[in-house]
């Protein structure tokens, strides 16, 4: 929960002005908007990168204003948009036990974290090798790893699945879906409508430091003014529902993913061969 929070940056730049806020335990959220507009200045406050100028921020009905970037980071994981940015170890395997080191975990377990966490992002077999000698998208899912092995219970990407193939994608998807059902808080700052139209059941839209609109994904992504807002653009899905319509196809609407584009056309296929 944040109230009234704004952020100035030391140059006199107005970051965050007057946030409020709420995001319920368990929940998906995406914020969106274009560069500028605020969206990773918010996410830092939340495990103490940079502090509010004003306002308040509550993680589990407990103000964090006066907690440490180190307590706050067992709660609060942040995945940035660059994996080398928060990636610096000789070794993959380093890389995470760095992570876990200041869970007061015994030897064993720590071990065991890692043995288990390079299995599950399928990284096994780069143990021994340097991050800075795996791919781009490797070390994206280096960078999730190293976060996800210390279990927060509230987790913040940014932007990840910028550059990432179809099948980096699905592998996020999964993810995601899994630390849902363990009732983990999801964060999501993306500008891929495509991705948060179909995935990504709340959207926060931002601009110029503020929230300019805050509900259901398939409402506010549908709505043009707000996307002209925040330099958006409609989801391919609903541009090509909207292309149906204009010749008649008007039971489109409803449409929402590719899956159900997919069956529709599919159903209207067989009906009109069968009628032929």
């Amino acid at each position: 929960m944040i109230r009234e929070m704004g952020y100035i940056y030391p140059n006199g730049t107005e970051a965050l002005i007057n946030i409020n806020l709420s995001i319920s335990k368990g929940e998906l959220v995406g914020i969106m908007g274009k560069n500028g507009a605020g969206k990773t200045t918010l996410i830092r406050t939340l495990n103490g990168l940079i502090r509010p100028s004003r306002g308040n921020i509550f993680i589990e009905n407990e103000n964090i204003n006066s907690k440490t970037i180190a307590s706050l980071s067992k709660n609060v994981g942040i995945v940035f948009q660059n994996p080398y940015h928060q990636l610096f170890a000789n070794s993959i395997e380093e890389e995470i036990k760095f992570s876990l080191k200041s869970l007061n975990l015994s030897k064993e377990e720590i071990q065991n974290r890692i043995n288990q966490i390079l299995q599950d992002f399928n990284l096994e077999k780069y143990r021994k090798r340097s991050p800075l000698n795996i791919s781009g998208g490797e070390s994206k899912k280096l960078a999730i790893a190293s976060i996800i092995c210390r279990n927060p219970e509230v987790l913040v990407f940014d932007e990840p699945t910028l550059g990432q193939d179809e099948k980096e994608i699905k592998f996020f998807i999964n993810l995601i879906n899994n630390e849902r059902k363990k009732g983990k808080t999801i964060i999501i700052i993306t500008h891929n409508t495509e991705f948060a139209y179909e995935y990504l059941p709340r959207t926060i839209l931002m601009a110029d430091g503020q929230i300019v609109a805050d509900g259901l994904t398939k409402r506010v992504l549908n709505n043009t003014f707000l996307l002209s807002q925040t330099s958006l653009i409609l989801p391919q899905i609903r541009q090509f529902c909207s292309a149906l319509q204009q010749i008649g196809f008007q039971e489109t609407n409803n449409i929402t993913s590719r899956n159900e584009m997919v069956e529709y056309l599919r159903n209207f296929l067989k009906d009109k061969s069968t009628k032929t």
